[in-house]
């Protein structure tokens, strides 16, 4: 698969929800005609009454408004915010609302994990930040590490296909008729000189866009590789891409969550820091506040920001959307962006911190990467990509 990148557009990197929130809402209030919204979590908090507030604002005014929410990272919206909106005029729909933990039906486990806003074709906010405060977790004092980009021009054409076309895939499933077709827009003229892809993954034409998107970069790198994710599980290809560059001298850093979230995805990330250290890729923790940034920077002109972790639910499960740029201004941007956070709060992991570590760490990292192998294994969707 090749990235198709289109010219003239503007693309503007938010970092983490101070700067998105109020972008977003402003565009939101500007809306004329249409708004699409996905996200995986909406939360009932601060942030995210504010925006329900500024969608429904929109709806009464009559804007078509349409929120497509996951099941189950917002599985308390359709009891929360959920009725409000809809009194407002707003449409909302979940994604895969059915959710049990005593059912091991594969398909539940494809969530909704983009996070995704298209407003009136005009402008589009694509990146990893969900609807809910930056702070919200408990004794984390600054705010979470993450990234959005805002973005109008010709590739708002992709962004509003893939928007328009999945809510009416889900309102076909969720209410067995296709939802109106809106009057299709007019195309987006060029509004700057930024080169942009929109790429998505999903269970059906999409499986490997994402992934491929990262090999081929990896593949071309000459110089450098800063990849930073909050869930860093590669599979064989790409961790043997990453490897393959550090031997021919590239120059490859991986920022990780130093934190831990989920504590099973977290040791079993840890298992490989051994065989990455060994091939000279260099990895960091960020431990100041927690870490939800999927992005990366190659060569000082390639940069992508979106949902997509490198890890087995991103890249096997979940739909996903990531913007690619090719723009030297804008990779140094974001690249400036994630050295200040590793000045500011991360340390560098080295071989001697590995050979201290005591038997009973390194085997609960080892039993954590067996039994996520295990979990990847009886989903079968992760072919060879997990298999030692």
């Amino acid at each position: 698969m090749s990235v198709e990148f289109v010219g003239g557009n503007l693309v503007h990197l938010l970092e983490s929800g101070d700067a998105y929130f109020p972008a977003l809402e402003a565009a939101i209030e500007q809306a004329q005609q249409e708004i699409y919204l996905e996200t995986y979590i909406f939360a009932d908090d601060p942030t995210g009454i504010r925006i329900a507030a500024a969608l429904g604002r929109a709806a009464r005014r009559g804007v078509v408004v349409r929120v497509l929410v996951d099941g189950f990272g917002s599985h308390e919206f359709p009891q929360t915010l959920g009725p409000t909106l809809i009194a407002d005029g707003v449409s909302v729909l979940v994604y895969r609302a059915q959710i049990s933990w005593l059912t091991l039906r594969r398909n539940r486990l494809r969530r909704l994990h983009r996070k995704l806003v298209v407003i009136d074709a005009r402008i589009a906010f694509v990146g990893g930040i969900n609807i809910i405060d930056d702070t919200n977790t408990a004794s984390q004092i600054p705010p979470r590490i993450d990234y959005t980009v805002a973005v109008e021009g010709p590739v708002l054409a992709a962004i509003h296909h893939a928007a328009s076309h999945l809510w009416r895939q889900v309102s076909w499933a969720a209410l067995r008729h296709r939802a109106p077709l809106l009057p299709s827009p007019q195309p987006a003229e060029q509004r700057g000189m930024v080169r942009a892809a929109f790429v998505i993954r999903d269970n059906f034409r999409h499986r490997r866009d994402i992934e491929d998107a990262y090999l081929d970069a990896i593949g071309r790198a000459k110089t450098e590789i800063l990849m930073a994710n909050a869930y860093f599980l590669p599979g064989r290809s790409l961790r043997l891409a990453l490897i393959d560059a550090a031997a021919r001298g590239v120059n490859v850093i991986v920022l990780l969550q130093g934190k831990v979230e989920y504590g099973l995805l977290h040791y079993a990330t840890q298992s490989l820091y051994a065989r990455l250290l060994r091939a000279n890729v260099r990895v960091f923790e960020y431990h100041r506040s927690f870490l939800h940034a999927k992005v990366a920077v190659i060569d000082h002109n390639w940069a992508t920001v979106g949902s997509s972790n490198i890890d087995p639910f991103s890249l096997l499960l979940a739909r996903e959307a990531n913007l690619v740029v090719r723009d030297i201004g804008f990779a140094q941007t974001l690249r400036a962006s994630l050295q200040r956070a590793m000045d500011s709060g991360a340390r560098e992991i080295g071989s001697d911190e590995l050979a201290r570590k005591s038997i009973a760490s390194r085997t609960m990292s080892r039993i954590a990467y067996s039994l996520v192998r295990l979990a990847i294994g009886l989903t079968r969707y992760g072919g060879q990509e997990y298999r030692e």
